[in-house]
């Protein structure tokens, strides 16, 4: 699966626009994390508990959103996005979102 942040992939031709795929993953605080986050905010520097969560959760969701445009007949999602959103205290949303789409070698 092909997946890029632009409307177009270099060497290969869109012949057919499937349709918006997605793929979430909600997120919440682990207790140890957030020991270890609070300690940061004192000494200063990354808080690599939560970088590390924040890429399991990116991974997790680019995942649900290839399945998602698998499963609709796409080899590739064009003008793929993130964001993320504060769903309750202590838990995010990780989204993905683009454009399912069949391609060919050009």
């Amino acid at each position: 699966m092909i997946i890029s942040n632009t409307p177009e992939i270099s060497g290969y031709k869109i012949v057919e626009s499937i349709n918006l795929v997605t793929g979430s993953m909600v997120q919440s605080k682990h207790i140890g994390r957030d020991i270890m986050a609070r300690l940061k905010t004192i000494i200063g520097g990354e808080v690599a508990g939560y970088t590390e969560m924040l890429i399991e959760a990116r991974e997790e969701a680019l995942r649900r959103m290839m399945t998602q445009a698998k499963s609709k007949g796409a080899n590739a999602v064009v003008n793929v996005r993130f964001t993320t959103s504060a769903i309750a205290v202590g838990m995010s949303e990780l989204l993905v979102y683009g454009t399912a789409v069949v391609v060919e070698k050009s």
